[in-house]
Parts: C-alpha cells; sequence; structure tokens
C-alpha cells in the first residue's frame, strides 16, 4: 500500500514538473526551488479552486457568512445560528 502511494504521488509529482515547464520551457531549478517555487505554486493555485468551490458550498448551506468591505476582498466566518446543522454535517461526513 506505501509503495503504490509513494508511486501514485511520485506520477502526480511529475506531472506538476512537467506542467510547470510545458510553461515556463527555461526554468532551471534546484530540488529545493523545484518544490517551493514551481510546486507550491502549482498545488496552490489548484488548491484555491477547490476552496472557493468548498465555501460556496458552505454558503449555499448556510454554514458561513459572508462579510464585504468596500475595496477589499470577501472574508468568510462561522454562522454561529448554524452549530447545531454543523456538527451533524460533520458527524456524516
Amino acid at each position: 500500500m506505501k509503495k503504490e502511494l509513494s508511486a501514485t504521488t511520485a506520477r502526480d509529482t511529475a506531472e506538476a514538473i512537467l506542467r510547470y515547464l510545458e510553461n515556463h520551457p527555461e526554468a532551471k531549478d534546484t530540488l529545493e526551488g523545484i518544490a517551493q517555487w514551481w510546486l507550491l505554486r502549482e498545488w496552490s493555485e489548484r488548491l484555491l479552486g477547490d476552496v472557493e468551490r468548498a465555501v460556496s458550498l458552505l454558503l449555499s448551506q448556510g454554514f458561513l457568512l459572508e462579510s464585504r468591505r468596500e475595496g477589499l476582498p470577501a472574508y468568510y466566518g462561522l454562522n454561529p445560528q448554524e452549530r447545531d446543522a454543523i456538527s451533524k454535517f460533520l458527524k456524516r461526513s
């Protein structure tokens, strides 16, 4: 199982490196640089999309409240009136 996970992770990482190089064909870096600058950037962009979809879901359920301030991005927090529903949701997960 651990070898299978390791092979899958290595393949996913290899694909991410190639995607980066496809967009930046002149890039060269150390192992640390590849991890920090190439992969974290790739994964954080992908993660941002995942977070956006999750926040939309939580807003639609009423679990989060959205606040806005002029000139600043929206920010989100717990809807205290939905604590019981949130607990039930988490127990089902």
